[in-house]
């Protein structure tokens, strides 16, 4: 009988458990896995207003001859590679300049390059395209009195920078909060025993701070990953995709084809590439993050 009483006890305590959890499964199945099924079996369709056709892979086969989603691809990846790498950087050599400085410095630093995360993309991308506007902007006036003449949002050659950067700028303040908030943590005993032994600042960072944040980095890494993919206000305010698609994204070409040219299957074909994307580029990132040493 004793052990009949442990095991009712045990499975009283684990419904408690499961009952707090289940709202959270709840949400999960219903926002995160059914629209991941619904679009995977969507992609398979040739949809219009009254009917599904199953056409099985035909709507893959359309997006990698498209030339318009191959370049978009291109530029999506770019996109990804360097905004990430921009803001790992840029957010480690500032974090790492400032985190040991006076509390009230830090506090400055992290208000100051935290506000553009605050605001609203929308208005973000608004004051960035008055900014850059070829006619009465301030940037492309500068240029000219500097006689340089450059059209920063219709050259090709210009565009995918000036969205990279636009972005990293918004972006940033976030990994600096993050990477500050990391090195605070790290415990004080080591920096001091580095300053005995005689190490450098740059010795400090690159064998200290770095290694003792790299769970940070690897955080920061995924979710800038995933925010990127979703790129989408920026290039509909700044460039429309143009000039001549050189900064169309797949999530703006989903939106096209979804809500433009009424694609359906084709745009959730492109929303399954996406999610391909992201499980390729995160998993040896989540991997680092739960390997054991």
């Amino acid at each position: 009988m004793i052990p009949m009483k442990i095991n009712k006890k045990s499975f009283k305590e684990n419904m408690t458990g499961y009952l707090f959890i289940g709202p959270q499964i709840l949400l999960f199945l219903v926002f995160l896995v059914y629209p991941i099924i619904e679009g995977i079996r969507l992609s398979l369709f040739k949809i219009n207003y009254q009917n599904e056709i199953f056409v099985g892979f035909e709507n893959y086969r359309k997006l990698f001859s498209d030339p318009v989603f191959v370049q978009s691809t291109i530029n999506t990846i770019i996109f990804v590679v360097f905004i990430v790498a921009l803001t790992v950087i840029f957010a480690l050599f500032v974090a790492s300049t400032v985190f040991d400085k006076n509390a009230k410095y830090v506090s400055f630093i992290q208000g100051a390059y935290y506000i553009p995360v605050m605001v609203s993309m929308v208005v973000m991308s608004m004051i960035w395209s008055f900014l850059l506007n070829p006619a009465n902007g301030l940037i492309p006036f500068i240029a000219r009195k500097m006689e340089t003449s450059v059209n920063f949002l219709g050259d090709t050659h210009w565009v995918l920078p000036v969205i990279i950067f636009v972005t990293f700028a918004t972006n940033v303040g976030q990994a600096i909060i993050l990477y500050i908030a990391s090195m605070i943590g790290v415990q004080k005993e080591l920096f001091e025993a580095a300053e005995v032994d005689g190490a450098s600042r740059m010795k400090i960072i690159f064998k200290i701070i770095i290694p003792m944040v790299k769970p940070t980095t690897i955080y920061i890494i995924i979710m800038n990953i995933i925010a990127v993919l979703k790129i989408f206000v920026v290039i509909q305010l700044l460039t429309g995709g143009g000039p001549n698609n050189a900064s169309t994204t797949l999530m703006y070409y989903l939106y096209n084809n979804a809500f433009k040219y009424n694609q359906l299957g084709i745009a959730s074909a492109v929303g399954v590439i996406m999610f391909l994307i992201t499980l390729v580029l995160s998993t040896p990132q989540l991997r680092a993050m739960f390997k054991k040493n």
